[in-house]
């Protein structure tokens, strides 16, 4: 009796250590059933988020998918670009976003950058009144209808940067900061009145464009860069008044003119008005 309950305990112990090694194994060799459950698992799982990104089928009532060639525009905002409250943020979209998107009522803050917009229209902001900035940096942009902004009443920061402009639109008037670095800017395209009645403009960036000239800058300014253009003169009336000895411009704090032809050091009159001199080449 004893010889054959030693036996028995140790089949069960075989049997138990044989299940065990056999249960390891499946979740290790490929095709094993633990092995298939997992894999199932995880496949239906990568499935299941891919169907709940992707777009809606063709198949579904009142949906249609991208026309081949399609862009951007064939899509809602919001679903291309990712939309708060009062924000939308649109930034290097795919499929290429080329013109500007259709904006949800009460936005106030678009940033639409490294995109390829390529022309601004009247229409494209008009029914937006509420917006207060503009980011528009690192587009394709060559044209803009002389309305585009006028409705904008309430934008207060505009950047164009990096764009292809020749020439600038009529800009809103409550502007505190416009920035047109690298775009293809000369002083016929910037409108000698171009910021005359932009009273609050604080922050003006104009540097790396082809001005040959500095156009009439706001008294508001405190900070203006203009380095890298072709500008080959300034006069007392560029920054000063030659008609009053007593005008002065303590608001103005840094202005930047290197990298143009100019030598300031050759207009000392220029800058008397001012508490510190451009930035620049003197000599």
């Amino acid at each position: 009796m004893k010889v054959l309950l030693v036996i028995s305990v140790l089949l069960t112990a075989l049997f138990a250590a044989s299940a065990r090694r056999s249960e390891q194994e499946s979740q290790l060799i490929p095709g094993s059933l633990t092995g298939r459950l997992i894999s199932g698992y995880i496949s239906d799982h990568l499935k299941t988020r891919r169907a709940k990104r992707a777009p809606p089928t063709t198949d579904a009532p009142g949906v249609s998918s991208i026309p081949d060639g399609g862009d951007a525009s064939d899509l809602p905002t919001c679903l291309l670009c990712v939309c708060l409250t009062g924000s939308v943020y649109c930034e290097e979209v795919s499929p290429d976003m080329t013109s500007v998107p259709t904006l949800p009522k009460e936005t106030a803050y678009l940033y639409a950058r490294f995109n390829k917009i390529k022309k601004i229209s009247n229409m494209d902001f008009a029914d937006v009144p509420t917006l207060k900035r503009i980011d528009l940096t690192g587009n394709l942009i060559s044209e803009i209808e002389t309305g585009a902004f006028s409705k904008l009443t309430l934008l207060e920061h505009l950047s164009l940067a990096e764009n292809q402009l020749v020439k600038l639109p009529i800009l809103p008037p409550k502007l505190t900061t416009f920035n047109v670095n690298h775009n293809l800017l000369n002083t016929k395209g910037v409108k000698a009145n171009a910021f005359k009645k932009l009273t609050q403009l604080a922050n003006l960036y104009m540097a790396d464009n082809e001005l040959e000239a500095v156009p009439v800058i706001p008294e508001s300014v405190r900070i203006l860069h203009l380095q890298n253009n072709n500008i080959t003169e300034v006069n007392i009336n560029t920054f000063c008044k030659s008609n009053n000895t007593y005008y002065l411009r303590p608001i103005l704090s840094e202005v930047r003119m290197d990298g143009n032809p100019v030598v300031l050091s050759k207009h000392p009159d220029s800058f008397t008005c001012m508490k510190v001199l451009p930035i620049g080449r003197y000599r």
